[in-house]
């Protein structure tokens, strides 16, 4: 995968030194933002559906993938981690929530927002909600009451090769079958969608030479993702949902747990 993670990474990083270097000149820009949870298919979705921006998109256009959390709070997710450091992609490359002022490009005119794995933005951030060009939702179009798992992925694929097919390298092909077969690895394969198969599908005809999808499950697998030395606050903020009508916020957090430690919990 280097070839393509060489140029992509090369790429985007002159992208970024643009930004920073010449924002004030520059006509717009468009900011691809992946979910709060920084999961592996929010982060590979945005970083591709930016680098696909970035190729049909006018040349005063600058298309930036945006992890939508503090950098400070990356260490949160090690599933993460693994995967980019497996790829060679050093964390110092990403553009991370804390680190670029989308409300002062959104008062100047020139922000364009691509959502990814949500159709809402933070309350803090509702003022931005007429920058927001097109929301790429996987829940959207995937039945929860079915047990489906819903991927952005698939969905930024899909568009990929109906709009753009030529960008699809086996590279590229590897990265994106890598992050919805660990989205659907926690069901049966008889539970992954009909679209998730097909894209799956299409992906392995173009380029026989991926390696099956068992010997990517496993290295998953076999893969300890667990946060080590997460304190309590730590382990909260991990997977933390806001839910608001507009007055009042409340904060829902998720703390995954064995049924070992949950029954040792229960006699406490």
């Amino acid at each position: 995968m280097s070839a393509f993670l060489a140029v992509f990474h090369s790429h985007l990083l002159k992208r970024s030194y643009m930004f920073q270097n010449r924002s004030k000149r520059l006509g717009r820009v468009h900011v691809v933002l992946g979910n709060k949870p920084c999961d592996l298919d929010s982060l590979i979705s945005a970083l591709t559906y930016a680098y696909f921006l970035d190729k049909v998109s006018p040349p005063d256009v600058l298309c930036l993938p945006v992890l939508n959390i503090p950098r400070r709070e990356f260490s949160y997710y090690p599933e993460t981690r693994f995967i980019l450091e497996e790829l060679n992609i050093p964390e110092s490359f990403h553009i991370f929530q804390d680190e670029i002022n989308l409300h002062q490009l959104n008062d100047e005119g020139k922000l364009s927002l691509t959502l990814v794995n949500s159709n809402m933005l933070a309350s803090d951030d509702k003022s931005l909600e007429s920058a927001v060009v097109k929301v790429i939702n996987p829940d959207e179009r995937c039945d929860a009451n079915l047990g489906l798992q819903a991927s952005s992925s698939s969905l930024v694929v899909k568009e990929i090769l109906q709009e753009a097919p030529e960008l699809i390298t086996q590279q590229l092909a590897h990265l994106l079958r890598g992050s919805i077969l660990f989205k659907c690895m926690s069901v049966e394969p008889e539970r992954i969608t009909e679209q998730q198969e097909e894209l799956l599908s299409i992906l392995e005809e173009k380029f026989p030479e991926l390696p099956p999808r068992e010997d990517i499950i496993s290295v998953f697998q076999q893969t300890p993702f667990k946060a080590q030395g997460l304190n309590i606050e730590e382990a909260l903020l991990k997977d933390l949902k806001e839910l608001s009508d507009g007055e009042i916020k409340v904060a829902v957090s998720t703390v995954y747990m064995t049924l070992e430690v949950r029954g040792n919990i229960n006699r406490i």
